[in-house]
């Protein structure tokens, strides 16, 4: 396990200083390479970058925000740790990371409730960005991932029932599901639309009830899909 450290004390980082991350990948450069990028920015803090085999032991050893997660490794497939993730007392936002553009495995995870995918070559400042996002409960929708691997979730869900589902949304929660797919959170979408956080949440709620799916990024790429807002 490649643990990291404060560099001006030697001490672990204190989860009050900012975003925790996890980065679980087979690569070694690839670890070295996420973990540089991201500690480079003085808000984000890779606690450890590991193999996919001690992803587990390192979730359940440091309190994590953001698990970045290897769609595809020799070891433990990125979909098993995916899997595991509901034994912990406490979820990570979870981004799942892919070097292919076209990777139907992306799909799978989509459905089994991954908070986003991310391409491993992503600019710097906009992983930067994405990490952060992911940390305040936004979807993350990698802009450089094809249609074909949303086509693919789509079909897992029921393409056409997905879509008409759209159909069913109020006025109102039409509004709050493109807010959504922006990244907002609730308080920024009640500043928004001049309505209370409660009113929101109650929002949120009926949106993914209506559109049968578990989190935010499932309700944005069967926006983007369905042609409601513009993809990335």
């Amino acid at each position: 396990m490649e643990e990291t450290t404060d560099r001006r004390s030697g001490a672990s980082p204190d989860p009050a200083d900012g975003v925790r991350v996890l980065v679980v990948d087979d690569e070694p450069l690839v670890r070295s390479g996420l973990t540089a990028i991201l500690s480079s920015a003085p808000d984000l803090h890779v606690v450890a970058a590991v193999e996919g085999g001690g992803a587990l032991d390192a979730l359940r050893r440091f309190r994590v925000d953001v698990l970045l997660l290897d769609i595809r490794m020799p070891d433990v497939d990125g979909l098993t740790i995916l899997a595991g993730l509901g034994q912990l007392p406490r979820r990570p936002a979870v981004a799942m990371l892919t070097t292919f553009h076209a990777d139907e495995k992306v799909a799978a995870a989509l459905s089994a409730g991954a908070d986003g995918y991310l391409l491993k070559d992503t600019d710097p400042d906009q992983l930067v960005q994405h990490v952060r996002a992911l940390a305040r409960g936004a979807a993350v929708l990698s802009a450089g991932v094809t249609a074909t691997v949303v086509e693919g979730f789509l079909r897992s869900r029921g393409s056409a029932s997905a879509r008409q589902a759209l159909h069913r949304l109020t006025p109102r929660e039409h509004e709050v599901l493109v807010l959504l797919t922006e990244g907002a959170q609730n308080a920024e979408i009640a500043e928004r639309l001049f309505v209370s956080l409660p009113t929101v949440k109650e929002h949120v709620g009926a949106v993914l009830t209506k559109l049968g799916v578990s989190n935010r990024v499932q309700a944005a790429v069967l926006a983007v899909r369905a042609g409601l807002v513009d993809g990335a």
